[in-house]
């Protein structure tokens, strides 16, 4: 008999009513996890290199970020869209 599967728990993530508008954050802070993954997945950016560009957060936050957005992928390519498109991410790191 297979064992139940547990609920996935997400430590570093938190939303919060008046913060980026109830928008998944790394939880203290203001950075919202669609921003991690714009990082990563438009710009192409490794996690060091997402680390050296907001350098208070933490190896295991970048990932929980990501991770959470696997979770919740439908949701999260939405406020991309919603907030950003490819030509945003050009014109604000043209070297990325």
């Amino acid at each position: 008999m297979g064992q139940a599967a547990e609920k996935i728990d997400h430590p570093y993530v938190t939303q919060i009513d008046g913060v980026c508008g109830g928008k998944p954050v790394i939880a203290g802070t203001r950075v919202p996890v669609w921003a991690i993954v714009g990082y990563h997945f438009n710009l192409k950016f490794p996690i060091d290199q997402i680390l050296e560009t907001i350098p208070h957060l933490t190896h295991a936050q970048v990932y929980d970020a990501l991770s959470y957005y696997y979770d919740h992928k439908d949701e999260i390519d939405e406020q991309l869209r919603l907030n950003n498109d490819e030509e945003y991410w050009k014109k604000r790191y043209p070297y990325g």
